[in-house]
């Protein structure tokens, strides 16, 4: 599979998206046991302005708002995110209307749908990346393997062409610039429905078999999607469908290259490939924290909370709590199966969760496969880092080099 010729052509995810942080978890683990509920206030954060903001960390109350949208409502994405997203982006609906717009999607996210792009693009792309450093013993593998393939998976699933592949990634980065660098978030929000606006209008009238076409063609109560809808599902899918897993995809082949006793026993056996990454999602979950606001005065955890009040459920403290998973901290595939929370929980649990997981699976056993005695290479110390969104600083890697198939 021919791709774009220069993996410089991407950009870069901006530090201040990640932020500097190794370890927020010993923190988050001692608010989750003296003060699973925490009050802060903290001006300029979306919400109602002079309102506290409320930080959950346990599990169950965690997963107690995400089923309770009516309680708490997913409409304070739109009041903070509208702006680059769009103001129809379904992150930001509540019932009933997110039912309606999700219902349209879902079918072309659905494990039978994405059954025939795994071979068709999925592990094409994976092994057109391979090709360029299997030979060589030695890779970096953010860079030349985990950043660009969700791109180029999502650019392959929306039917655009390759040569603008590279300027698809570096939009989603812009987009995620909008809470530092608003400018720049909404310069890429307009690029992107100026670029969409000719590919939706030839899919109008001469459809493909590509998720545009798709959106193009489906109705709503016997009404097609207007292009502003279909643009703010578009710019969604930009960081949603790259940027988180990009990330999970880096987190999981960290904690096996880090414990190379389990990365063994998943080179022996892939049918703990799944395990595999549920543990993965849970241990390091790539978003940190999501946000809802009360519709109403409500009480959680016997916690007061107030109308207007954003609550955000802290994933990456919820994932570890004691008495439900043992020993939460380490990473360990082997561990009693029990969900996790990082796919989001509720109506809004994620769209994308199994393109998200077959396309981890598939890298990992291309991976395996193409890269004998795959390993780490710790010389430079790389870690998982990040304050919003978590991530390897990088996975340089040695390995025993072998022909290209190319």
């Amino acid at each position: 599979m021919q791709l774009f010729d220069d993996l410089e052509d991407f950009g870069e995810f901006d530090d201040f998206v990640a932020g500097d942080v190794r370890d927020p978890h010993t923190e988050l683990g001692r608010l989750r046991r003296e003060e699973p509920i925490q009050r802060i206030e903290i001006p300029g954060l979306p919400g109602e302005e002079g309102k506290p903001i409320f930080m959950v960390y346990r599990y169950e109350e965690a997963q107690q708002l995400l089923r309770d949208n009516e309680t708490f409502s997913s409409s304070i994405i739109i009041q903070a995110f509208g702006d680059v997203f769009g103001k129809y982006v379904i992150l930001g609906m509540d019932e009933p209307e997110h039912g309606r717009h999700r219902s349209l999607i879902a079918k072309a996210f659905s494990q039978k749908a994405l059954a025939r792009w795994e071979d068709d693009l999925v592990t094409k792309i994976g092994t057109a990346l391979i090709d360029r450093f299997a030979d060589r013993g030695s890779a970096e593998l953010t860079k030349e393997f985990t950043f660009p393939y969700p791109t180029l998976i999502i650019a392959g699933l929306l039917g655009l062409p390759q040569e603008d592949y590279a300027q698809f990634q570096k939009w989603s980065i812009s987009l995620l610039s909008f809470t530092y660098n608003p400018e720049r978030g909404r310069e890429a929000s307009q690029a992107l429905a100026e670029y969409f606006a000719p590919i939706l209008e030839a899919r109008r009238s001469d459809p493909r078999d590509d998720l545009i076409s798709g959106l193009a063609h489906a109705e709503i109560d016997g009404e097609k999607l207007s292009d502003e809808e279909i643009y703010s599902f578009l710019r969604l899918l930009l960081p949603a469908g790259v940027e988180t897993t990009y990330r999970a995809l880096g987190n999981l082949l960290y904690g096996l290259m880090t414990h190379p006793d389990q990365l063994d026993a998943v080179r022996a056996d892939r049918s703990l490939l799944p395990q595999a990454i549920e543990e993965a999602v849970r241990w390091e979950p790539p978003l940190i924290m999501i946000t809802r606001v009360a519709t109403r005065d409500t009480e959680l955890g016997g916690v007061h909370i107030p109308a207007g009040c954003s609550v955000m459920p802290v994933l990456a403290a919820a994932n570890r709590q004691e008495g439900r998973y043992e020993d939460g901290d380490s990473f360990n595939i082997f561990r009693e199966a029990k969900p996790n929370i990082s796919w989001g929980h509720g109506v809004h649990v994620c769209l994308g969760m199994h393109l998200a997981r077959m396309e981890m699976r598939v890298a990992l056993n291309l991976l395996l496969d193409r890269l004998p005695n795959l390993r780490l290479d710790t010389t430079d110390d790389p870690y998982i880092r990040g304050q919003a969104f978590r991530s390897p600083t990088a996975l340089p890697v040695l390995f025993d080099p072998v022909g290209s198939t190319a």
